[in-house]
């Protein structure tokens, strides 16, 4: 299992992000100490990533907040009960992990 937390150079919410995608994998019985951090530098690298902004939460290559936004080398916004933040809630996280799972288990 590929488990990455794509974030930009300097991102300010990159070590807040880790530490929530980590306590989420955590309580999904998933090992946190699978999570890679990687950080998107260039536009090539968004392109080829899908990368649509920071920070972004991938499981085996599949965005866990799938989005329409072009690849882009910026910061990125998720929508939640109260508006707009820089990084999904925990239990929103929690979801896209146990859905991941479950698709992913149906060999796609």
């Amino acid at each position: 299992m590929d488990i990455r937390l794509l974030t930009i150079p300097g991102c300010p919410h990159g070590a807040s992000a880790r530490e929530l995608f980590a306590r989420a994998l955590e309580q999904e019985g998933l090992d946190p100490a699978l999570l890679t951090v990687t950080d998107i530098t260039t536009q090539a690298e968004a392109a080829g990533a899908s990368f649509h902004g920071s920070p972004s939460f991938i499981m085996d290559g599949i965005d866990l907040f799938p989005s329409s936004a072009a690849p882009a080398v910026s910061c990125r916004v998720y929508r939640g009960r109260d508006g707009l933040f820089s990084q999904p809630d925990l239990e929103s996280l929690r979801t896209a992990i146990r859905e991941r799972g479950r698709f992913g288990r149906r060999g796609t």
